[in-house]
């Protein structure tokens, strides 16, 4: 019976997974480059445009946990189709706005493509056995990783040969196409778990996201200690707990506390935020770095287009390490793994202190902490899938995108602070604003460490792995986090 349910081979479902997911995640990265473009041709300020980027994190946040709810609910495949259809018109309409304004709406209706993250990783546990689950989450989470750091190498090039736009035409037409690909040949979810919205806590979760991550992306230019962003911190803290006793007494949780409860989600969760902080970080703070003119006393005066081609090292060794993570599992488990890629990042982070006087000390900081965003992000996507229900796949792996999501608001937030408290008259940072920032940055990269030993350890299964064969509805046995049963 369940082989008659498959309207395509696992290879070709993955490959159509890998685009929509690959495509969302560049998207994240390609506008950060290129902000003073848009700011000069739309003729705004610079406040105003880093709302393009604010906006589509809100949105991202708020759509990917309940749209991973609500495929769990109705099927993946439908609503896979339909985010990616929704960040193609968001494409679309960036691609065509006229001022700041309808560019940052489209921006919001981009950020409904975050939900590709959570769909695609269940519907991987829906249709891959056992087996081939763990090596089919690493090589997505290697795509998904390595798309967030493609758009910072590809912004310079396409701009300087197309034009910004570009960076919305180009994306939208290839989504498009994986939308329809992905209507055609993704099969339906096998897996439901009947219900329905609360919508009282989606409104509550929605607030205290856009509550918390507004004061986190304003607070560089704010302040921490401004009245706003205490007032907006403080907004968050109490909704945010009025947002969980809704959850735990709804019959039909957008997000299921007593699963939020189980050691090796919440633990996982808690590297998440940290890890996410340093990644966002290197992401947004190693290309400006290098892009400082070395009149300031360091930098390299790098181009867009140069400061992109930096992270390259960074792209290849999260692409093999992500790859290779799956199936080394056996020997190194994902808590291992998850241990190592955190470490890496203190390595990363410490050596950038010490550092940075030359280009390839750069590249050499950026190639480790790809090997760290290689191993972390798989394994934290295994350790979730694996600790959950099947029925929960969506929105338990929505939740740690979305708190990976948030914790790099915040550690972007708190580089951008420790980087600009001391400026030269020129107006550029003092170079001790980088290096103090760098090592803030292996501060959250060790309590990430910590986090990840808390992690619970996983026992296998006793009897021997199921041999590739056609998956039922049911993928049992999985391992099981022992302090979670």
């Amino acid at each position: 019976m369940a082989s008659t349910t498959r309207r395509t081979p696992r290879q070709l479902t993955f490959a159509v997974l890998a685009a929509g997911a690959g495509f969302f995640a560049m998207t994240q990265s390609l506008i950060s480059p290129v902000l003073s473009t848009i700011q000069h041709d739309l003729h705004t300020s610079q406040s105003t445009v880093t709302w393009v980027l604010t906006a589509y994190l809100l949105s991202a946040s708020i759509f990917t946990p309940i749209l991973g709810r609500v495929g769990d609910m109705i099927g993946k495949e439908r609503v896979l189709v339909a985010a990616l259809l929704g960040l193609a018109v968001g494409c679309l309409l960036a691609a065509i706005a006229p001022n700041i304004g309808v560019l940052i709406i489209a921006r919001l209706i981009q950020g409904i493509g975050g939900a590709v993250f959570p769909l695609s990783f269940g519907i991987i546990r829906d249709e891959f056995p056992p087996a081939r689950m763990s090596s089919a989450i690493g090589a997505m989470s290697a795509i998904v990783a390595v798309g967030g750091g493609l758009g910072v190498v590809l912004a310079g090039p396409i701009v300087g040969l197309l034009g910004y736009r570009s960076l919305f035409w180009i994306p939208a037409l290839i989504v498009a196409l994986t939308a329809l690909a992905a209507h055609l040949l993704v099969p339906e979810s096998p897996v439901r778990n009947p219900g329905r919205i609360s919508w009282l806590a989606t409104v509550l979760m929605s607030a205290w996201l856009v509550a918390l991550l507004l004061a986190v992306s304003k607070a560089p230019q704010w302040g921490w200690s401004s009245t706003k962003v205490i007032g907006l911190l403080l907004v968050a803290v109490v909704i945010f707990a009025g947002w969980v006793a809704t959850e735990i007494r709804s019959a039909n949780p957008l997000i299921d506390m007593r699963m939020m409860r189980l050691p090796a989600v919440w633990a996982t969760n808690l590297v998440a935020l940290l890890f996410g902080g340093v990644m966002f970080a290197l992401y947004g703070f190693l290309p400006q770095f290098t892009q400082t003119p070395s009149a300031a006393g360091y930098g390299f005066g790098a181009s867009v287009t140069e400061a992109g081609l930096l992270m390259l090292p960074m792209l290849v060794t999260m692409f093999v390490a992500g790859l290779l993570s799956g199936r080394i599992e056996q020997v190194f488990s994902a808590k291992a793994q998850l241990v190592a890629g955190s470490a890496l990042g203190v390595v990363a982070s410490a050596g950038l202190v010490v550092a940075h006087d030359e280009r390839w000390q750069l590249g050499a900081a950026a190639a480790v902490f790809g090997l760290g965003i290689g191993l972390a992000y798989s394994a934290m996507t295994n350790l979730i899938v694996k600790s959950v229900e099947p029925h929960h796949t969506g929105a338990a792996v929505g939740m740690n995108a979305n708190i990976r999501t948030i914790g790099g608001a915040i550690g972007a937030g708190l580089m951008s602070s420790v980087v600009t408290s001391h400026l030269q008259p020129s107006g550029l940072p003092e170079e001790a604003g980088y290096s103090h920032g760098f090592a803030m940055l292996a501060g959250l990269a060790v309590a990430a460490v910590v986090a990840a030993l808390l992690v619970p350890t996983v026992r296998r299964a006793s009897r021997p792995a199921p041999q590739d064969v056609t998956p039922t509805p049911d993928v049992s046995p999985e391992p099981v986090a022992v302090a979670g049963r």
